[in-house]
């Protein structure tokens, strides 16, 4: 996936949710100098946190085989690159530090780097693919005043699943549990659609009703909201298509009576001032017609 795909998607989910969001940025799809680009457009993408790995490109998910990492030096170099980019831009985005140096070299090397990354700045750090509980703990007591990321890959990952209290207990402050929601997601289309096919449909208790729905996607607020912008029709009241003297006369008399028996303004056409016959009527676009709409309103309050 790319700097744009990551982006677009990005911006659509910040602007769906009230609540902060992380987005991954891989490994910042390029140089130092990509990666100030990627956090300066995640920032302005609306998110509040940022995760930046080491891993090469292309890059891939780290409890798959065959990992590579960039170098000690390249890998600081792109989190100070980070700090740069958010103190330039004045913000307050989170930065997240990860390293897959554990499946691709050590245990040691990652932890190594986890230091070197609080260091450089980071704000949160996170060594994908642990193998062990016991690994856990360690890494968690690397740099103490900096919290710790875990990633709880559901299903069979190379990290051992734990809750998050057990989390807690180690000492992390945030985890991720990546595949939940769209696991439970892809089962419940699978068990809908294979029913459908099967000539039946998904029981009702397995999905929400209707009234459920427009309120999770916001139906009812939308409707609440535009209540607040109904307009009422004015009442209007015009003069004749002539435009004659006689028309502001009568409508003078009129406009009391009128508004008393309305609580809407009054609108009346006034008279022109001059004849659409001389040649004083003609604009200086030369064989262009010039023509001012006079209107008398008055309002509710007789003003």
């Amino acid at each position: 996936m790319s700097y744009g795909e990551m982006i677009d998607q990005g911006r659509l989910i910040t602007e769906a949710v009230s609540i902060p969001v992380i987005g991954d940025a891989d490994n910042g799809y390029g140089n130092c100098m990509n990666v100030k680009r990627t956090v300066k457009g995640f920032i302005k993408a609306g998110f509040a946190g940022i995760i930046l790995e080491d891993q090469v490109s292309p890059k891939a998910c780290g409890h798959t085989q065959g990992r590579k990492v960039v170098s000690r030096e390249e890998a600081i170099m792109h989190i100070k690159a980070a700090v740069d980019a958010r103190k330039e831009s004045g913000s307050d985005i989170v930065i997240v530090a990860r390293t897959d140096s554990r499946q691709a070299l050590s245990l040691d090397e990652a932890l190594w780097r986890a230091r070197a990354f609080a260091d450089a700045g980071a704000d949160v750090l996170f060594i994908d693919a642990l193998a062990s509980r016991e690994e856990m703990m360690v890494f968690c007591a690397v740099s103490p005043g900096v919290p710790k990321m875990a990633n709880m890959l559901e299903g069979g990952g190379k990290t051992p699943i734990l809750s998050p209290l057990e989390l807690e207990e180690i000492g992390y402050k945030i985890i991720a549990y990546p595949l939940s929601l769209i696991g439970v997601s892809m089962r419940a289309m699978e068990d809908a659609l294979v029913a459908i096919k099967g000539g039946r449909i998904p029981p009702p208790s397995s999905l929400p009703s209707f009234e459920e729905i427009k309120d999770t996607l916001g139906f009812n607020r939308y409707y609440e909201e535009e209540k607040r912008y109904v307009a009422s029709p004015a009442q209007s009241s015009f003069g004749s298509g002539n435009y004659d003297c006689t028309s502001e006369a009568s409508s003078s008399g009129d406009t009391k009576s009128r508004t008393e028996k309305s609580q809407e303004p009054i609108i009346d056409i006034l008279p022109q001032l001059y004849d659409p016959g001389s040649a004083g009527g003609r604009g200086p676009s030369g064989g262009m017609w010039s023509r001012t709409l006079r209107l008398k309103i008055t309002g509710r309050d007789g003003v």
